[in-house]
């Protein structure tokens, strides 16, 4: 099965478009984090001066974690922070990792590489084996 270079271009401009800062992380990021991480994720939100322990910087973050290790952050909580897991889809930690890398990028340099997220995760986030027809059974073999 071949697939044509335009079906491929249209499907990245697609998801690309989607796959920026939006709205519903906004919102989401606004009832969940901004009382502790501030609207900046700096660590200065109204919650976080009664809180024993400084509450973190994205911009360190991103700096020292993986992306799977905020995940997991965001998913099963950590220190004071409560687990998400059981409150919010995957789809909405997705969302919360890529919002912790978004304000990241406020008040500091970004690598080179970092300028090229969105497109990572438009690519991640594309079902590419329906795309690509990986969904179809196999077909059995001939004896």
């Amino acid at each position: 099965m071949s697939v044509k270079p335009s079906i491929l271009l249209f499907f990245l401009c697609l998801f690309s478009i989607g796959c920026g800062r939006n709205e519903r992380m906004d919102l989401l990021y606004a009832q969940r984090c901004i009382g502790c991480h501030g609207p900046s994720g700096q660590g200065d939100g109204p919650v976080a001066v009664s809180l024993p322990v400084a509450v973190p910087d994205f911009r360190n973050t991103v700096e020292k974690k993986s992306t799977l290790q905020i995940r997991r952050a965001i998913s099963e909580g950590r220190g004071m922070m409560p687990a998400f897991d059981p409150a919010l889809r995957q789809a909405e930690i997705t969302d919360m990792v890529q919002m912790v890398r978004f304000l990241s990028r406020e008040g500091r340099d970004i690598h080179w590489w970092e300028k090229y997220d969105t497109l990572v995760v438009a690519h991640c986030n594309i079902p590419w084996e329906l795309v690509l027809g990986y969904d179809e059974p196999a077909e059995e073999k001939r004896h």
